[in-house]
């Protein structure tokens, strides 16, 4: 796991310049991949600091278990620092799918077929529905792509727990999340106009070979990229011929209960657009509430400032205006 997050860090710097030239969906603001990378940074640097007191593999050490032979409580605590410091769209839903995929890894000390199976599965399944309103040709369509894939193969093999079982699964997932970010273009009309895939599909294609490539211990595959539509070097920046987005995009962590989370929703929805709620650890606090990571899309930022203090303690707001790309040393315009 901590090899697999280190290889999607570096792949995904190394990228971030041609998936921020395609970024024109849901809007144009060229940061896809700047987003994607701050996000998964954020993950892989949780796995190579100190671990902290909350760590879910606090009560596994106290037992006397190594925490770091525990895949579940690894990506976990991954997911969570992802989670607390998503960025964007793109970066939002990653911190979901890492979160989500955690849990049927709990407690195992090895991915196997099976497990990558269950994990993708739970993981996109998540994923959609932390989105208000999801939409195909998007890295959904991409991760539900790869999920689909491993469980044909894992029933093929009849949940058989090799390591050749798991390099098969893992094959047909990358696979599968290839020809799906080719379909972007077509499922997408912003897409099909400008000729291109669409950037968070490519991103989360390149974070799956990276998770082959760490479990397999094989090269990532280089060839893996070749044609897609907008994604060569020498392709423009189709996002900097985009008509300008107005609006900005508010993201905060706030403690809620149930009904007002589901309150935040709603109001949010009215409000705006490319609402995004997911819990955070997913553990209910003292009081009865839930820590949960907010993403919104709107016009002006006072009215959903305003709204999400109304109903608790917003904590790590960020106001970032969308037709500006962010600094890829992580500060906010």
């Amino acid at each position: 796991m901590k090899r697999w997050l280190g290889k999607a860090e570096t792949a995904l710097g190394n990228h971030s310049d041609r998936l921020n030239a395609i970024n024109i969906f849901p809007v144009a603001d060229g940061d896809t991949g700047t987003n994607l990378y701050l996000t998964v940074r954020a993950a892989a640097q949780a796995l190579s600091s100190p671990a902290a007191p909350h760590d879910p593999g606090t009560a596994n050490r106290a037992a006397g278990i190594h925490s770091q032979q525990d895949v579940g409580a690894v990506l976990a605590r991954a997911g969570q620092a992802a989670m607390e410091q998503a960025r964007g769209n793109s970066g939002t839903l990653f911190s979901v799918f890492l979160c989500a995929a955690a849990e049927p890894l709990a407690g195992h000390t090895r991915l196997s077929s099976p497990l990558l199976a269950a994990a993708l599965n739970r993981a996109q399944i998540r994923a959609w529905s932390a989105l208000s309103d999801p939409v195909p040709g998007t890295m959904l369509s991409v991760m539900e792509a790869a999920a689909r894939a491993a469980a044909a193969v894992d029933a093929d093999q009849n949940g058989d727990d090799s390591n050749h079982a798991l390099g098969l699964a893992l094959d047909a997932a990358v696979e599968a999340a290839l020809e799906a970010v080719v379909r972007t273009e077509d499922q997408l009309a912003a897409l099909h106009e400008a000729h291109v895939v669409d950037a968070g599909g490519v991103g989360m294609l390149l974070i799956l070979d990276c998770l082959r490539s760490a479990v397999l211990g094989e090269e990532l595959q280089s060839e893996l990229l070749d044609g897609l539509h907008g994604y060569d070097v020498q392709d423009p920046h189709i996002h900097a011929d985009m008509p300008d987005d107005d609006g900005v995009e508010v993201m905060c962590t706030i403690s809620l209960s149930p009904l007002d989370a589901a309150t935040l929703r709603q109001r949010l929805d009215e409000m705006g657009d490319s609402v995004i709620m997911s819990q955070v650890g997913g553990a209910m606090g003292a009081d009865g509430k839930y820590r949960w990571r907010v993403h919104v899309h709107v016009p002006a930022p006072e009215p959903a400032v305003a709204l999400i203090g109304s109903l608790g303690e917003p904590t790590e707001i960020s106001v970032s205006q969308l037709a500006l790309p962010r600094d890829p040393a992580g500060h906010e315009h």
